[in-house]
């Protein structure tokens, strides 16, 4: 061994890199010599670039056999570069060193890079948020950590996530140190919401909101943006210490709403597009950020319109009347009725107090009628409007839909289009006169309409209403009302209270046998009693009655 180092000449140990020099280039293969008594021979897809290579290149190879069957040597230029940057990897693991490499191939849970050796990439470590395609990176550069390393297997893993984080902390902060409210900035849109957009400022997400993309009322941020796209913004709001900022859209235009009172005064006849139709109203567009709202009160003088959609489309050019104007809330009433006339202008004229009116049945309320008396002029009667004597439950006890009927008018009220109508008023009130039509003590004949648990109805003259207490039917005790008294059935019986004030007359069926001197004594007797205890009340009785039931409902 001396003999040999003496003489100049090298050792050679297998496994270890060598310098060789390139004797000849064949069609396969390469004939390198590394001062050995043998020469060695590489194959020609071992080299990046074939074609590059010359005889008489030096090149570092693997010595792997210093003699093979056929005395040659051994080598490998392929392991030799990969020994290499197996060396380089393993000191920049444990230096914590980034790597570049170029990504190879998605597989499953991650890609597969070359980083001067084969290395994996988790999906869940290529970005701070896990890439919704992978395939997105195929062929590209990333540099990553090395955060994993086995030497016997030959294993790396690496992680693009902390430096991406590191790079973005770093951003994030120099963004915030640097602008202000009001500075314009570009950025990507990364996420769209009901609510808004996000938008990437390149280390710091900024959010977008709906209200602020447009002076035009929007539904969704997707009908101005889409994911990826390039946006300049403004800041709007920015909390350092949260690192949140808000961005705006439509705040690099002016607000067409600075000069609103000067386009659109009170009394302006105005056109646009119906833009939304809501169960309230309608929203036209009048300009760009301009919108006004026609109330579905606004729409017809005359026409009975429940809702908006019924008479108005999407789309559609209208014209319109502007009736109230507010800049601090950006609220624009439009009215479509007041391009027309008002006809109830003129309803006091044509329908005085007093006047007799004829019109038909159009509709029924829990409290009264609806009476069509010209076109979109309704007349309406109160059920206490329509009988002197009856308590009437629902107007369908008296009147019927369709029905031609005759009314006086009582009251108009312009402010709330109303016509109020009677149809007790055609005819005297018979209270009025009730001293010289009923006397106490008389007697009376009539028919019972109505049967409550208290008592009995029972129609007399005129209409007039008297009630039979279920303390006056008989001197027996009486335990049910309807087992003593039927409706349709016809009754005689003495009258034996009149309350003018509350419109009652209280009837006595036991009574009928009284001598003088004891009707007297049940008269006082009942006098005593406290009101709406002997005679009830109409409105009571109707509420109570269970053998009432309003037409077309089951009796029950």
């Amino acid at each position: 061994m001396l003999e040999l180092l003496s003489k100049g000449m090298r050792l050679y140990t297998e496994g270890s890199i060598v310098i060789g020099k390139v004797l000849e280039k064949r069609s396969k293969e390469i004939l390198v010599d590394i001062g050995y008594k043998s020469e060695g021979l590489i194959p020609l897809n071992e080299f990046d670039d074939p074609a590059s290579v010359n005889v008489g290149d030096e090149i570092e190879v693997l010595l792997e056999e210093l003699e093979d069957e056929e005395g040659m040597v051994v080598l490998s230029k392929e392991k030799a570069a990969q020994k290499q940057n197996w060396d380089k990897i393993v000191k920049s693991f444990n230096d914590g060193v980034p790597v570049s490499g170029k990504v190879k191939s998605v597989v499953k849970g991650g890609l597969m890079m070359t980083v001067g050796v084969e290395a994996f990439l988790p999906s869940s470590q290529i970005d701070v948020t896990p890439p919704k395609n992978l395939r997105d990176y195929e062929g590209k550069t990333l540099i990553c950590k090395i955060v994993k390393i086995n030497e016997e297997r030959k294993n790396v893993v690496l992680s693009r996530r902390e430096i991406v984080e590191s790079e973005r902390t770093e951003k994030r902060s120099k963004f915030l140190n640097n602008v202000e409210k009001g500075t314009l900035v570009k950025g990507i849109v990364k996420n769209i919401t009901e609510f808004g957009a996000f938008i990437d400022l390149d280390g710091i997400d900024g959010l977008l909101h709906i209200t602020d993309m447009s002076w035009s009322r929007i539904t969704h941020p997707s009908e101005l943006l889409r994911v990826g796209q390039e946006v300049e913004v403004m800041i709007v709001e920015i909390d350092r210490e949260k690192e949140r900022v808000s961005l705006g859209l439509k705040q690099k235009t002016e607000n067409p709403w600075d000069k609103i009172a000067e386009k659109f005064a009170p009394q302006t006849r105005v056109k646009g597009k119906i833009t939304n139709l809501a169960p309230y109203g309608a929203f036209v567009e009048l300009e760009p950020g301009i919108e006004g709202l026609i109330h579905v009160s606004e729409l017809s003088w005359t026409k009975r319109v429940s809702r908006p959609a019924d008479v108005l489309t999407l789309g559609q050019e209208v014209e319109a009347v502007v009736m109230d104007v507010n800049k601090e809330d950006q609220k624009l009433s439009l009215s479509i009725r007041a391009l027309d006339t008002n006809p109830w202008d003129e309803v006091s004229a044509k329908y005085p107090a007093g006047l007799l009116v004829k019109g038909k049945v159009r509709n029924f309320t829990a409290y009264g009628a609806f009476i069509d008396l010209d076109e979109g002029i309704d007349g309406f009667i109160h059920v206490n409007d329509l009988s002197w004597t009856r308590k009437i439950n629902h107007p369908s006890e008296m009147l019927k839909k369709g029905q031609d009927v005759e009314a006086k008018v009582i009251e108009i009220d312009k402010t709330n289009q109303r016509i109020s109508l009677g149809l007790r008023q055609l005819t005297v009130d018979p209270w009025k006169s009730i001293d010289a039509r009923y006397k106490v003590g008389e007697t009376v004949s009539g028919k019972v309409t109505k049967v409550a648990s208290f008592g009995g109805f029972v129609q007399l003259a005129d209409e007039i209403d008297g009630l039979v207490h279920i303390s006056q039917i008989s001197n027996e005790r009486v335990a049910k009302v309807k087992d003593v008294l039927k409706v349709g059935q016809d009754v005689t019986a003495r009258i034996i209270k009149i309350d003018k004030t509350d419109r009652r007359i209280g009837l006595s069926l036991k009574a009928m046998d009284y001598s003088e001197e004891q009707f007297e004594k049940e008269r006082e007797r009942m006098e005593t009693v406290r009101p709406g205890e002997d005679l009830g009340s109409l409105e009571a009785a109707f509420t109570k009655a269970e053998e009432d039931y309003r037409p077309g409902e089951s009796k029950k």
